[in-house]
């Protein structure tokens, strides 16, 4: 694999997204382009869904009229990223190919008639994908309006078929060498599982009752590879064909997890995302920003890509909820703050028709006399005006964090095990209130894998990791040791990588390190909560969650409170403290509601003297985030309030080139953009309306 590329573009920031031009007469195209032009658009995604256009017939190829979409963007000065179409099989490889639809875990195969119609492990469809790749690499991997690779579209189709079957069984002959490694893996001597033939290991399908715990979160291991090899294969096939552009694929979130990110995110020239917020409400702004500081740490840390956000909508239960003007450019302002070479969407312009047809478009149903389109040539004005933010600088993080969150999709599968003493454990849930509480109080965030290096933080939480392998904890121990802080919450630690409870009292293998022993479960019906009472302060509200918790060697810092839903726990240790070597490790045995985890987190981060963004006091729903680049340093402030703030220091608006010296006002939900040589003698005050 040739050496990776760092960035996708270090002169200008992109805007632009996915273009479906084959769903339009080619007048439409020309017309596009000068729409393009117009609102500053400088990328269009294409090919994500056009095999059936491109492949008509099998090993029939119809190129022409993509030619003409490559001109006619390249002549507008619109760059391509040129998508492989592999998410979408067209209808005759279906009927060419049925072995090759997915099979569900019922065991009924799928028809045609949707997207992601494919088994991933079927030897037609990668030989078809490959054979499509190819054709493209070819013809268009060297046009000098090529700006990336994407390969295929939102990895994440699970198979449960034949093909399946067999890539799983080969897949866990490399894991774990031999039939009795498996079968103590996976702990078959319950219920009489143990396997004498490898023919007889199969995918987790639909059982009788509940299906074995390891099983299943192998066979989730396994997908990720599978889909990983996959997006090799059309990787090395574009490298063969001579092209150097960098190769990426779109990770899903927030919920469309069915991939291992950090080893996915090593065999990728640019990490890229698609990022769809799942509410209206002012939590919208705090998930937009764990996208993003997800997706940078994924990619070490380096510039990566926002693929795809919608352009006029979120999709919340029951509706489509609408999506203003000045919330789409604070949002796509919040991803480049936090690493984004730019800000593109789904979709350049609203279908007339289909699955998606109102899923929104920056050309919406309404056309370009709307308030809408006009608020996305204010996007494209404002990202142009900050081309000087895309060059990375020659060392360190594009973010500074002295915080990291532990992530791991395998934790998030390990938490969806049927019958773990709470169905109302989360780890989304857990994860992401972790990351909320620290956004809330003007803290720059990192992820980390299990296992990563973390000496560059002051502050490691852990807030969900249910099974945890040798590597993760001695990780965390060299942490402490070295005068780290490390925060762990409850049902973390419990088992090890085959889901075996660890003997002895939880948390297992922190049991040590945290300096405590639990004995007891005592989970939480829905609408309990425990009250942790503190030595001279507020008492902490929890819920989900609550156990009892012997010191062996940790310091009580909280107990619980008889006036909550403690029970015979009251009096009891819910939080403690445990200094080892340098530092220290922090336990809370309870799940904290989101006032008590702010108050909490932010407890930990003086504690362990990790410093905010500003080190001066920021008003409520004022976002403030720092982006170093080779130009220097720049302050973004995001105003999601209803009322104006006062942004002062020694910078520059890039958006208005207002100076801040005397004061910069910036509107209720409006945004500033500051040239600064560094982090000291800034202030935001909140104003009058």
């Amino acid at each position: 694999m040739p050496s990776r590329a760092r960035r996708f573009s270090t002169s200008r920031l992109l805007f632009g997204g996915d273009y479906n031009p084959e769903q339009w007469p080619p007048e439409v195209w020309v017309r596009d382009v000068e729409l393009m032009r117009r609102a500053g658009v400088n990328a269009a995604t294409i090919g994500v869904f056009s095999w059936a256009e491109l492949e008509p017939q099998e090993g029939e190829y119809e190129f022409d009229w993509m030619d003409r979409v490559f001109e006619t963007l390249h002549a507008g000065g619109i760059g391509v990223v040129l998508a492989t179409p592999t998410a979408s099989p067209p209808p005759w490889f279906t009927r060419a190919h049925p072995d090759a639809m997915p099979v569900g875990p019922d065991g009924v195969r799928l028809s045609h008639g949707s997207r992601d119609t494919y088994a991933v492990s079927a030897p037609a469809y990668r030989s078809a994908a490959r054979a499509i790749a190819q054709r493209l690499a070819e013809r268009y991997g060297n046009h000098p309006a090529l700006l990336a690779w994407h390969v295929h579209n939102e990895y994440g189709t699970l198979d449960f078929g034949e093909h399946a079957a067999a890539a799983f069984r080969r897949w866990l002959q490399r894991r774990h060498g031999t039939l009795e490694e498996l079968n103590r893996a996976w702990y078959t001597a319950f219920w009489s599982q143990r396997y004498s033939s490898w023919e007889d290991v199969l995918p987790p399908r639909a059982t009788q009752y509940i299906p074995n715990p390891t099983h299943a979160l192998d066979f989730r291991r396994f997908s990720s590879d599978e889909m990983l090899d996959a997006l090799r294969e059309q990787r090395d096939v574009i490298r063969a064909a001579g092209s150097t552009a960098p190769v990426t694929t779109n990770f899903m979130l927030p919920t469309w997890n069915h991939l291992e990110q950090w080893s996915w995110s090593a065999e990728l020239d640019v990490v890229s995302v698609d990022h769809y917020l799942d509410t209206v409400g002012p939590d919208g702004e705090a998930h937009a920003a764990y996208g993003a500081d997800l997706t940078r740490s994924f990619g070490g840390g380096e510039p990566w890509l926002l693929m795809e956000q919608s352009s006029t909508s979120s999709t919340v239960p029951g509706r489509r909820a609408h999506k203003s003007p000045e919330r789409v450019l604070r949002n796509s302002l919040s991803y480049v703050a936090r690493g984004s070479q730019g800000a593109l969407f789904f979709q350049w312009r609203a279908p007339a028709a289909g699955a998606e047809a109102w899923h929104g478009g920056i050309v919406p149903h309404a056309g370009e006399d709307s308030r809408s389109f006009r608020g996305f040539e204010r996007l494209g004005a404002a990202l142009a005006s900050l081309a000087e933010v895309a060059e990375p600088p020659a060392r360190g993080p594009l973010v500074e964090a002295d915080v990291a969150i532990v992530w791991h999709a395998e934790g998030w599968w390990a938490t969806e095990t049927a019958q773990l003493p709470s169905d109302r454990l989360d780890y989304s849930a857990a994860v992401r209130g972790a990351h909320r509480a620290l956004w809330q109080t003007g803290f720059a965030v990192d992820f980390v894998a299990p296992g990563a290096d973390l000496s560059r933080y002051r502050l490691v939480l852990v807030p969900s990791l249910f099974a945890v392998d040798e590597a993760a904890v001695r990780g965390f121990e060299e942490h402490v040791r070295s005068g780290g802080h490390l925060a762990v919450w409850p049902f973390t630690g419990y088992a090890d990588e085959h889901l075996h409870v660890v003997p002895g009292g939880y948390p297992g293998r922190l049991r040590d390190l945290l300096g405590v022993r639990v004995e007891e479960l005592h989970p939480l019906a829905d609408g309990e909560r425990v009250l942790l009472s503190l030595d001279g302060g507020e008492p902490l509200s929890g819920r989900v969650w609550s156990e009892l918790v012997s010191p062996e060697g940790a310091e009580v810092v909280a107990t619980y409170s008889p006036a909550g839903a403690a029970g015979d726990l009251a009096g009891e240790a819910a939080a403690t403290r445990h200094r080892v070597g340098a530092g220290t490790a922090h336990y809370v045995s309870t799940f904290l509601e989101e006032e008590s985890l702010r108050r909490w987190t932010t407890s930990l981060c003086e504690q362990a003297g990790a410093r905010p963004v500003l080190d001066g006091a920021v008003p409520e729903r004022v976002e403030v985030v720092r982006r170093r680049s080779a130009n220097g340093e720049h302050l973004f402030v995001l105003n999601h309030s209803e009322l104006p703030v006062r942004v002062t220091g020694p910078g520059t608006d890039l958006l208005t080139s207002v100076s801040a010296e005397r004061g910069l006002r910036v509107e209720a939900s409006g945004a500033a953009v500051l040239r600064t040589a560094g982090r000291e003698g800034w202030s935001v005050q909140a104003l009058p309306a």
